[in-house]
Formats: structure tokens, sequence, C-alpha cells
């Protein structure tokens, strides 16, 4: 039997990656920069595999998803739009994808201390969700 911090933390990096492939779709059409509008297609791409990853492990186990709070997604949609409209550059589209990154790095470090009993399977995902993250930050920093 699994135990319940491998279930708690596969869910919090489902709701992450969620979160992370929903901001992304929010704000790639206002990207001028091919260069930049790819990068931020891979990390889609990329974060959807490690999504599709997450639900095998939470179906292998019966349990579902979880999906981001209302309040979470309906304030990222009002802060994108609002920074968007009143600056739409790649530069704005930079600093607000950074930011997400940022929350999310530090959310799942915080997931990976609370749920210290999960399974090394479980926090493999946070940890390449992580790193996924990091990466995406340092990769878009040229545009900010």
């Amino acid at each position: 039997m699994v135990n319940n911090d491998t279930i708690e933390l596969l869910r919090e990096c489902n709701v992450g990656i969620k979160m992370g492939v929903t901001c992304i779709e929010e704000v790639i059409d206002n990207v001028e920069n091919e260069d930049f509008r790819h990068l931020l297609h891979a990390s889609m791409e990329e974060h959807k595999r490690l999504g599709s990853e997450t639900h095998e492990l939470l179906n292998e186990y019966d349990e579902s998803g979880k999906e981001p709070s209302s309040m979470a997604k309906a304030m990222t949609w009002m802060k994108s739009n609002l920074m968007i409209s009143m600056n739409d550059t790649d530069n704005t589209v930079a600093g607000l994808v950074t930011e997400g990154c940022n929350m999310g790095v530090k959310t799942l470090n915080k997931y990976l201390n609370q749920y210290e009993a999960a399974e090394e399977k479980a926090k493999d995902i946070a940890k390449k969700l992580i790193n996924m993250e990091e990466r995406l930050v340092v990769n878009i920093r040229q545009y900010l």
C-alpha cells in the first residue's frame, strides 16, 4: 500500500503542472519573438509529458489528480491579462513566466519537505518539475 505522502506529493505536482501549462497557454499568443515562443511551447510540451507520467502513477494508486483552485486560476488569469494589457511585450511575458516558475519552485520545495515520507518516484517527479521550472527561468532571462 502506498503511503499518503506519496499521493499528496503527486497531487501537488499534478496541480503545479496544470498551472504551468495553463499559464503558458494564456501568454504564448502575446509573444512576438519566435525563439521565445518556441521555448515556451517546448516547456509546455515537457510539462504535459510529466503531467501524463504523474497521472499514470496516480492511476496506479487508484487516486485522482487535483485541480488548481479556482481562486489561483482566476488570480493568475487576471494578473496576466492586466499586465499584458498595460504593456504587451515579450519582456512582460518573460516577467510573468519567471514569477510563476519561481512560485512553483518555492511551493514544490515546500511540499518535498512536507511530504518527506513520499516514495522516491514521487520525489523524482517533483524534482524533475523543479528542474524544468528553474531551467525555463534561465532560458528566458534574455527576454526580461
